[in-house]
């Protein structure tokens, strides 16, 4: 092996172009790259299956591109480190990406720690934010809490995000002859294969987040501003499993959008969502227990229901609100929800049958691809009203309502809700109203072919007003 060989350790940040790890890493000389699967430090953090379905074949995508040059590991991973360190003495450095979720924080800086002080060099650089979460704090030196403020006084003001990176002018990866195991030998894909739709949705790795983000860029970011709220038009950018694994940088995203395009107000609008996904981490970073509880402390003792039979029709798409039941038959069906029904699912779960976010938190984490950590929990906080910069608790989406406008044809309804295909518009997000004729005449047999609704929504909402205007 080769003397000024560095370890660079990926993480959440599958990819050669922009990395600023793998680039600094690459200028000393051959690379050794690694990936470990350390679900042990992630207790209650391991990821879902969805999300390692979605890891297999990043990695595996990864590792072709460094012309199968990758090893990999399972397990602790500064004894994984330590381990390749006796075995390949001349190695000296190691460098990577920064994570921020709590227990990497905690690792990193023990790890890095430990290393130094044994003569290792180490290094750590930001691969997946536009700002540190360090970077952005109030005149006060506090962390801001408000999503607004933080973005107009604290991001924009602040240094402009970096020019992306091109790929390694040389890139010559080392392999581990000693300890390595193959892709298949991580314990990533279900036993069931219940993935085999998944397979046909979605292109994944860096090529498929490049081509996610021109297809965006080109069919997408013209009316996003009105477009993104409709479920049945191709107006989000499905970008957010791709920047979760990091198959593409904010950086990329953020500098395509300012050097190339005019401002609009569909580009300022993608902007924003760009960095309200930097608030969810800026958030996790300050406010480390922010995954498990409540931001607002007076929803500790907010009298959450516990009704199994409610939740698991929830989760199974059969609510007999069909817009509910359509989002969740999605995310079922494709490892994905549109944010519009997202909100409105979660508003259900929590304010109609007054069920814990934390069971939706922990049913997204399970089916969603883009399962993230800081983005997972501050949605569910938000959705719930214990979170930062949370909806205001009068805030109830109507799934009647909400369907009629955002789905004005039903398209997204019946295409998740096939059974209700055949029904008038009129009646498709309120079968049970429709005459006993046309259910009939469209084949449905309420409590038996589609459900019955499962709570009443004018006395559900009745109960969150009264139980929430309380914790004033």
């Amino acid at each position: 092996m080769l003397e000024k060989t560095t370890i660079f350790w990926f993480r959440q940040d599958l990819r050669i172009l922009d990395n600023p790890g793998l680039w600094e890493a690459s200028k000393n000389g051959p690379i050794m790259p690694i990936y470990i699967l350390d679900d042990a430090c992630a207790g209650s953090c391991k990821r879902g299956e969805a999300s390692r379905w979605w890891l297999y074949h990043s990695l595996k995508n990864l590792n072709r591109s460094l012309q199968d040059s990758l090893n990999i590991y399972e397990g602790d991973s500064l004894k994984i480190i330590l381990q390749i360190l006796k075995d390949h003495p001349p190695i000296k450095a190691v460098y990577w990406n920064r994570c921020y979720e709590p227990w990497r924080v905690q690792d990193d800086a023990a790890i890095k720690s430990f290393l130094k002080n044994k003569g290792i060099e180490c290094k750590s650089f930001n691969g997946s934010l536009l700002w540190e979460p360090w970077q952005i704090l109030t005149k006060d030196h506090k962390p801001y809490k408000v999503y607004t403020p933080f973005y107009r006084k604290g991001c924009l003001e602040a240094s402009t995000p970096r020019t992306p990176l091109p790929k390694p002018e040389k890139l010559i990866g080392v392999k581990d002859p000693f300890h390595t195991k193959t892709l298949e030998e991580l314990p990533l894909l279900p036993t069931k294969t219940w993935y085999r739709g998944l397979e046909k949705v979605w292109k994944i790795g860096e090529q498929g987040a490049q081509e996610a983000f021109q297809i965006f860029l080109e069919q997408g970011l013209q009316d996003y501003q009105e477009g993104r709220d409709y479920p049945f038009r191709s107006k989000v950018s499905r970008l957010s499993p791709h920047l979760h694994f990091g198959e593409i940088s904010p950086h990329q995203i953020w500098y395509c959008l300012h050097s190339n395009l005019k401002p609009t107000p569909d580009k300022d609008c993608f902007l924003k969502e760009l960095a309200w996904r930097e608030f969810s981490y800026y958030c996790l970073y300050h406010f480390p227990t922010l995954p498990f509880q409540n931001f607002q402390s007076k929803f500790d003792t907010f009298p959450w229901q516990d009704n199994p039979l409610l939740l698991h029709a929830w989760q199974k798409g059969q609510t007999g609100y069909p817009i509910v039941d359509a989002g969740m038959r999605e995310l079922w069906h494709t490892g994905y929800m549109h944010n519009r029904i997202r909100m409105i699912v979660a508003s259900f779960l929590v304010k109609n049958l007054g069920i814990s976010w934390h069971h939706g938190r922990d049913w997204f984490w399970d089916c969603l691809v883009d399962a993230d950590l800081a983005n997972n929990s501050f949605g569910w906080q938000w959705a719930a009203g214990s979170g930062a910069d949370a909806a205001p608790y009068f805030r109830i989406f109507n799934p009647i309502t909400q369907g009629e406008k955002f789905d004005p044809e039903g398209h997204y309804t019946r295409t998740f809700v096939p059974e209700l295909s055949r029904i008038p518009i009129e009646y498709l997000f309120k079968p049970w109203q429709a005459p006993e004729q046309i259910l009939k005449q469209s084949g449905i047999i309420l409590g038996q072919t589609y459900p019955y609704p499962i709570v009443d929504l004018a006395s559900s909402r009745s109960w969150a007003l009264q139980t929430y205007a309380s914790l004033k």
